[in-house]
């Protein structure tokens, strides 16, 4: 799930508050680069009577594309930590720039900073494509964030900046350094199944098999592909709030609950953490 501390819609607050409502026991907000609400949303998971896992989506880069891994069950307090995020971080800020100085070139100026300012007023919160995105409809300039995705900021559209940074195997390395579990995020989405069996070498501990965007048939072979390579299972809904504007293509990751992890497969993921953190 995501808070206004990255790409989501709601603020802390009012994600735990509809987690509540959602009837969810255990849940793990996982902003890009960022665990800024993280603190805020224990505490207010620990008031409802709801678990709160620390956790977070990392971008990595392999080949100039994006390659999403998620940690959880890490030490949040970490500095190593903190001081890689905040590169990832001003790495995010550079590419909206170049991706709003391509916006203006084609005629459709953008007030970056503006689109900057709420991260930046939010210390240690991060910015991405989907800030462009819903400036863009604001602007007037595309219908909806899926527009503004389909025909400019997606790979290979006119505004689109390829992304800088580490690889799969050095978030790895990170993670696993702050007693953390790293699972590579909806790989039917980032169709890189190449790098699956590779990156288990490296120490990839899970394969984020359950999520909104697989279809049962997906889940089924990324759930039997972690079996075969002796990885454990991770999985939620993407949560980043209801968007007004975008097309009804995407029902279950505007539904919080909707998408879960097994217990047992919870139980599993946890366990290699707490293994992984004895041997720390």
């Amino acid at each position: 799930m995501h808070t206004t501390a990255s790409d989501g819609r709601l603020t802390p607050a009012r994600l735990v508050a509809r987690a509540e409502a959602a009837g969810l026991t255990t849940i793990s907000v996982t902003d890009h680069d960022t665990v800024a609400a993280f603190a805020e949303v224990s505490g207010l998971a620990h008031v409802a009577g709801i678990r709160a896992i620390p956790g977070i989506e990392i971008t990595s880069v392999d080949q100039g594309r994006d390659v999403h891994m998620l940690a959880y069950f890490f030490d949040v307090d970490s500095r190593e930590l903190a001081s890689f995020l905040e590169g990832q971080r001003a790495l995010r800020v550079q590419r909206l720039q170049e991706i709003g100085a391509r916006l203006a070139a084609m005629g459709m100026p953008l007030d970056v900073d503006a689109v900057l300012l709420p991260a930046l007023q939010r210390p240690g919160s991060s910015v991405g494509r989907p800030q462009v995105a819903r400036a863009l409809v604001a602007a007037g300039y595309v219908s909806s964030v899926q527009d503004a995705f389909d025909r400019l900021l997606a790979t290979g559209r006119p505004a689109f900046v390829a992304r800088t940074g580490p690889s799969p195997a050095d978030v790895i390395d990170i993670v696993h350094s702050v007693g953390g579990v790293a699972s590579l995020a909806h790989p039917a989405v980032t169709k890189r199944d190449d790098l699956i069996a590779p990156l288990v070498a490296c120490g990839l501990d899970a394969i984020e098999v359950y999520h909104s965007d697989h279809t049962p048939e997906t889940a089924r072979f990324y759930g039997e592909t972690a079996a075969r390579l002796g990885m454990a299972m991770s999985g939620g809904s993407d949560f980043h709030g209801e968007d007004p504007a975008a097309p009804a293509g995407r029902p279950l990751r505007a539904t919080l609950g909707a998408v879960t992890l097994p217990p047992d497969d919870f139980a599993d993921l946890e366990a290699r953490a707490r293994a992984r953190q004895r041997g720390r």
